[in-house]
């Protein structure tokens, strides 16, 4: 399982997430971020759903969903939507990165 975010900005957009997450991402042209807990075996979960556009969705477990949101916004994201529960399973919020990617921010 891999995953890829392309940017305009591969600078800025690696410093948000770098903050935001506190991932390790490489430098070059190919910015590499190793896997977390979890990964690479058996990988991260998920799903195919039907939309208006096609893409890629990035849903990040977090500990804390208000402070992460709070955070991103401050690094230049934007609350898409505010936080809430998905029957029998956990609170997420959708936040656009500072390129307007959407990233869910899920917290169980």
């Amino acid at each position: 399982m891999h995953w890829e975010i392309v940017a305009r900005d591969a600078e800025g957009q690696a410093a948000f997430y770098r903050e935001l997450f506190h991932w390790e991402i490489g430098d070059g042209p190919i910015r590499q971020i190793s896997p977390g807990l979890g990964g690479p075996e058996p990988g991260p979960a998920g799903h195919i759903r039907g939309g208006d556009r096609s893409g890629v969705i990035l849903y990040v477990q977090v500990r804390d969903l208000r402070a992460s949101l709070t955070r991103a916004q401050e690094l230049g994201g934007e609350l898409a939507t505010e936080p809430f529960d998905v029957p029998g399973g956990p609170t997420i919020a959708a936040v656009n990165d500072p390129e307007g990617n959407p990233l869910v921010l899920v917290q169980q």
